[in-house]
């Protein structure tokens, strides 16, 4: 006889994968009603500190119809996009409270919130508790590569940084820099969102991979996909960054101070921030300020060392370098660097240009061969001749 089916997403499906692999340890299980009204109440699960009760509740009639009916002990299997990708015995079902679990990944209740209405979408009526099994390999891997670049570099110390590149920028160069400064092994885990976007998760890692391999001592910096789920869309945001990137091997997290979910603010002229209410965690994290450039000083400098006015400040805005390369303009080299926007524009417009050869020979110089170019290499020499000053 055929097994039931709850039907989830991937997304979902990655998210119980967090917990099968150790990536959200202490949590090693669905917490049945009793565990989860323990950790709201207390904000502890088995004496180490968690944000929320870890659950899952899949949303839909035909789910809905299997969850109110089954029994302890019976096994359902979880169905992705058609195919089984798991299973579970289960061993409780309980109602949820959609308000209050709303209120524990995002820190309050608004439906007007786009963020809180796409996991509004996702949250069913009951949550489902047992152990379960899993088809989903993509963490093995991750875990598997910063486990093969640790016995390749044989580190002291493994940093990490939470980055999505979008689009990759001068001020996330100058972090990845002074972080590669003071650690052994650089982990990179750059975020792979379950929701469409301009900038794919493939167009992003391929920019970051170029840098990496253009400008930094490559052995000594690993980039791994970080499964970037709705439970990482609130306010704990940075605590739970700061649980994974211990469980994949790193005693050492870097976060921008503009990182969502850090939440600085002033005690007593003491900058403060949601991390020293988590002191028990098993990392240092260290928080960087903010990067501009300084038309004063002539180069990238931090906030905290440049004694001239915001009115000297160019600002790395992701948003706003996302604005002009949607229009397919070049941002200046001073915010990204000409290659990686060449990448970006060639990916972004493929053949933007009906004869691109042609425009690049009737504008560029050349060596008098015969020579093929690329929109890549179109916009590369653009941007240098955006560079001459001779005429400015």
């Amino acid at each position: 006889m055929k097994n039931r089916q709850l039907f989830i997403d991937k997304e979902a499906l990655a998210t119980l994968s967090l917990v099968k692999e150790g990536i959200l340890s202490p949590i090693d299980k669905l917490m049945n009603r009793e565990e989860a009204h323990e950790v709201e109440r207390t904000g502890y699960y088995n004496g180490v500190p968690f944000p929320f009760p870890f659950i899952i509740a899949p949303i839909g009639e035909k789910n809905n119809e299997v969850l109110t009916s089954t029994q302890k002990g019976e096994i359902l299997d979880f169905v992705v996009d058609g195919e089984i990708r798991g299973s579970i015995e289960v061993n409780e079902v309980f109602k949820v409270d959609k308000q209050r679990r709303i209120r524990q990944i995002f820190g309050r209740y608004d439906e007007n919130d786009p963020e809180i209405q796409l996991f509004l979408k996702r949250l069913g009526d009951y949550a489902l508790t047992g152990e379960y099994q899993l088809d989903f390999n993509d963490i093995k891997i991750a875990k598997q590569t910063i486990k093969e670049a640790k016995e390749r570099v044989n580190p002291k110390c493994t940093a990490s940084i939470m980055l999505s590149a979008k689009p990759f920028h001068r001020a996330h160069e100058r972090l990845i820099r002074i972080t590669l400064e003071k650690t052994d092994l650089l982990v990179i885990f750059l975020l792979k969102p379950y929701k469409q976007d301009v900038l794919a998760y493939k167009l992003r890692l391929k920019t970051l991979q170029y840098f990496v391999d253009n400008y930094l001592p490559k052995n000594r910096v690993v980039i791994v996909p970080f499964e970037n789920t709705y439970i990482f869309a609130g306010y704990n945001n940075a605590v739970l960054d700061s649980i994974c990137a211990y469980n994949f091997g790193c005693n050492k997290l870097v976060l921008g101070q503009n990182h969502s979910g850090i939440g600085m603010y002033y005690d007593k002229n003491e900058i403060r921030s949601i991390l020293d209410k988590y002191k028990s965690l098993e990392i240092q994290v260290e928080i960087i300020t903010e990067f501009v450039y300084c038309n004063e000083c002539k180069t990238l400098v931090s906030k905290n060392t440049c004694p001239h006015g915001q009115h000297h400040h160019i600002k790395y805005n992701s948003k706003s370098l996302m604005q002009l390369l949607k229009a397919g303009l070049l941002p200046p080299a001073v915010l990204m660097r000409k290659d990686i926007s060449a990448i970006l524009l060639s990916e972004m417009f493929p053949d933007r240009f009906e004869n691109i050869q042609e425009i690049y020979d009737s504008i560029f110089p050349n060596k008098g061969l015969l020579e093929s170019h690329d929109e890549k290499d179109f916009y590369l020499e653009l941007m240098n001749l955006h560079q001459t000053m001779s005429l400015t």
